[in-house]
């Protein structure tokens, strides 16, 4: 018998259902916020006709080099979901500031932290990238703007996360506290279309992302654990296969779906809280995984500044519990 057919639309309504009293804001948030991928989609798979791959010569607030995409994604973000009417404020990777919302626009109770266009670096090479988004309830009174405070929340307190990845197909992966689901987009309906649901991690990976260029700055306990997978134990599955793109949604997504561990360590990290690691954090554990600080779950993280930059040690829930201990063991002896 075929399987029915359900769009991304349907299963959040379906979602909403499982909340009485729910006012359908947020389900039309989330349906706004698909339709801004879709224009994002549509100009990253045409970027190379349009010219508009390449630097701006620009720099962001990180001192990255600044895409004409990002541009693009960024002003794209801000045009479609700045004007919804159910946020009060929004934050980006690319801008220093929270962004208010436009004048004349009507204000709603919900904060959107979104990173446009993650591993942007990769668009010349055709490597698949993609656009993270973070979803808060407002928590200030007093007025209908958002405020700073607002947009710094703890990943627990996420009541939606995802992302949008751009490789061979265009697909959006979403939780919203009730598991994982995937939707890749359908070139002729224009739609997204449940073909994953309930992404279960498995507890056990084969595959280590990081980039073994950066092992000159790595702590004792990353360097330790590396060592370990690498070691050629088949009795443990052992060694671990080096994958590592360097596009974050896309190392993230690969693991997700077939296991294993993505690693940007410390001391100071590089992936920014708020727009990479809180929501992918939420995804992965509603998935059944793990992400870590190595000595600090990232849900339980408390955000001091919209980017602050933060380690992530994030994928199979065995994987990422042995990691800890290997760091937790360096610390200690470094320690006595």
């Amino acid at each position: 018998m075929q399987n029915k057919i359900i769009t991304v639309q349907q299963h959040i309504l379906d979602e909403e259902r499982l909340h009485p009293g729910a006012t359908g804001d947020f389900t039309t948030l989330l349906t706004t916020l698909t339709l801004a991928a879709k224009v994002i989609s549509r100009e990253v798979r045409k970027a190379g006709l349009a010219k508009i791959l390449g630097n701006t010569g620009d720099v962001n607030v990180h001192g990255d080099a600044v895409t004409k995409l990002d541009v693009f994604s960024q002003n794209t973000m801000c045009r479609v979901m700045g004007h919804n009417g159910h946020l009060c404020v929004m934050a980006s990777e690319e801008s220093e500031d929270i962004i208010p919302i436009p004048d004349g626009s009507k204000r709603g109770k919900y904060v959107l932290m979104f990173d446009p266009l993650d591993g942007s670096s990769n668009i010349d090479a055709n490597a698949s990238i993609g656009t993270i988004f973070s979803i808060h309830r407002k928590v200030t009174n007093g007025h209908e703007d958002g405020s700073l405070e607002d947009c710094l929340q703890k990943g627990c307190d996420q009541i939606a996360a995802g992302y949008f990845i751009y490789g061979s197909s265009t697909m959006m992966v979403y939780t919203t506290g009730n598991g994982v689901h995937g939707f890749p987009l359908d070139p002729s309906l224009r739609a997204f279309l449940l073909s994953h649901e309930n992404i279960r991690i498995p507890s056990r990976g084969k595959i280590y992302s990081i980039n073994e260029g950066n092992s000159h700055s790595w702590d004792a306990g990353t360097r330790r654990y590396i060592e370990f997978v690498k070691e050629d134990r088949k009795d443990r599955g052992h060694p671990y296969t080096l994958r590592y793109i360097g596009s974050l949604v896309a190392d993230f997504h690969r693991n997700l779906l077939k296991g294993g561990i993505f690693l940007y360590p410390g001391p100071k990290g590089k992936l920014r809280l708020l727009y990479e690691a809180a929501p992918l954090a939420m995804v992965v554990e509603q998935a059944g995984g793990a992400a870590s600080t190595g000595s600090e779950r990232i849900l339980d993280v408390q955000p001091t500044s919209l980017h602050q930059k933060i380690p992530l040690i994030i994928g199979s829930r065995d994987d990422v519990a042995e990691y800890n201990r290997f760091f937790k063991e360096a610390q200690q002896s470094a320690a006595d």
